[in-house]
Formats: structure tokens, C-alpha cells, sequence
């Protein structure tokens, strides 16, 4: 038995099978944490599993969107306090190396890739779970299910970029509730936050981000996804003039692709349009 972030206990005996499940869906490369006898928490092998199938999809041109979900009743509860610690320079006062733990990638990753990442929340997602939900361009969650940062309740800090993405989608306010409290809150008032974007059933949750997923793979232009996904992030940091220069020179590349024709001449020959992939 070990503790996930949200105080569960959950089982973690050895598996066999992988930490990550990976397929490819109608335009859509879809990633499972597969650890549900301990809620997903996160481990060296969702890491793994994680890095590698996230790689799959941005370099495959056949998936245009990916949604990340998770199985059973968590999407991620945190990190595995107490999974295969080892002792060494990076452990903390639990004996967990946190180095292993979190893996080679930090959550803000998520944001560097050229294609839109839809979670799809369908339980407990706490701590670094959190982070990486976050750190997704769009969010849908299952009615009731439970959120937490958990950070002051385990002795930690916000970590792994957190305090940057949660006040930019929830507000000062609201974040310094989240951060400092710990408290748990359902998905209802995740909404209510902005924290996510849908809260649906949970029986239609991954079938609403697939068909949200599918619809951006069908009918939106992969470069214009990329270039405007660099766009949001990068200008966050940036002043209005510059944001504003900036687009100018980007909309003067995206003139010379091939995707504007071909959506302008889908729009008036009322037709799906047929993009091309990413190069």
C-alpha cells in the first residue's frame, strides 16, 4: 500500500501491464495512464510511458490532436509517495528520489508541443496530476470529480510551474485560495473557476473530448493550431506592441500556405476541408 497525493490509499503491487496505453483514433493520438489500482499516481513508469507516447503523437502526421486520460476512477492523483524509493542526494524526507519520480520533463512541456493536448479528467487529479492537466490546452471533467494542489497539506511548495499557468486561468484570487489551502474541490466549481472548460457525465466524457479532439483533426488547419497554440503562450509574457508585431509577420507566412486556399475554397465549395499535415 502507498499514499497518492490526495491522501488515498491505494494498492501498488508490480504489473504487467504498461504504465501508458497509446492509440490512435480518428485523427487523434489518445494516451491512458494505466495504473488504476493506485489512481494513476504518478510514478517513474507513467513518466515513461507518458514521454514516449506524447513523442509518438507530435511526430506522426496522421494524428492532428491528442487527448490524455486516465483509467479507472483517477486521472492522476499525485505523486506515488512511497513507490520504489530509493536513497540518494535527490530524495526527500519520505526516501523518495524525486528526480525519478517526476522524470526528464517538466509539466510546461505540454505547452511547447505543436498540438493541441485535450484532458480529459475522469477522477482525482491532484498535485503534479494537476500541473500536467493544466498545462493541457482545453479540459473536459467528469461531474464530481475531485481536484486539490494538496501542496501545504504535504509540506511542499508549488511546483513544477504551477503558480505560473493556474492564476492566468482562474485569476490572483482564486489561485492564492487553491495554492495556500490545499482543499479539495469538485469539478463543478473547477468550471465555476474556469479551471476547466466542460463538466460533463462521466459515462460521455471521453466520448465529448474525442468528438472535440476529432473535430479539431477534421476541420482545422494543423499549421494554424501550431502557430497560434506558440502564440498564446509565448505572448503571455510579452507587452501588446510586440504580441501585436509579431502577428503581423505571422500572418504574412501564413499567406504562402497551402492551408488558407484550401480553407477558403472548402468554405465556398461547402465541403470538409482536407489540410495537410505538419511537416
Amino acid at each position: 500500500m502507498t499514499a497518492a497525493d490526495d491522501g488515498t490509499l491505494v494498492e501498488t503491487g508490480p504489473s504487467d501491464e504498461p504504465g501508458v496505453l497509446y492509440d490512435v483514433r480518428d485523427g487523434v493520438g489518445v494516451i491512458t495512464f494505466n495504473r488504476p489500482q493506485r489512481l494513476n499516481a504518478w510514478g517513474p513508469d507513467i513518466a515513461a510511458g507518458f514521454y514516449a507516447s506524447i513523442d509518438h503523437a507530435e511526430a506522426d502526421p496522421a494524428v492532428r490532436a491528442i487527448v490524455v486520460t486516465g483509467s479507472g476512477r483517477g486521472f492522476c492523483a499525485g505523486a506515488d509517495l512511497g513507490g520504489g524509493a530509493q536513497t540518494g542526494p535527490s530524495t526527500d524526507a519520505s526516501g523518495t528520489d524525486v528526480s525519478q519520480l517526476v522524470g526528464d520533463r517538466h509539466p510546461h512541456f505540454l505547452t511547447e508541443l505543436r498540438k493541441p493536448v485535450i484532458a480529459a479528467i475522469n477522477g482525482s487529479c491532484v498535485g503534479i496530476g494537476l500541473t500536467h492537466a493544466l498545462m493541457c490546452d482545453v479540459r473536459f471533467a467528469a461531474a464530481g470529480a475531485k481536484f486539490a494542489t494538496a501542496f501545504t497539506r504535504r509540506g511542499l511548495i508549488a511546483e513544477h510551474g504551477i503558480t505560473w499557468i493556474l492564476p492566468r486561468l482562474v485569476g490572483w484570487g482564486a489561485a492564492m485560495d487553491l495554492l495556500l489551502s490545499g482543499r479539495t474541490f469538485l469539478a463543478e466549481e473547477a468550471r465555476e473557476l474556469g479551471l476547466v472548460n466542460h463538466v460533463v457525465a462521466p459515462e460521455l466524457l471521453l466520448e465529448r473530448a474525442m468528438d472535440y479532439a476529432a473535430d479539431l483533426a477534421a476541420n482545422c488547419s494543423p499549421a494554424s493550431m501550431a502557430v497560434i497554440k506558440g502564440q498564446v503562450y509565448r505572448d503571455a509574457l510579452d507587452d501588446v506592441a510586440a504580441v501585436s508585431a509579431r502577428a503581423e509577420t505571422l500572418m504574412y507566412e501564413s499567406l504562402a500556405r497551402p492551408d488558407l486556399i484550401e480553407g477558403i475554397t472548402s468554405f465556398f465549395e461547402k465541403r470538409p476541408p482536407n489540410f495537410p499535415p505538419l511537416t
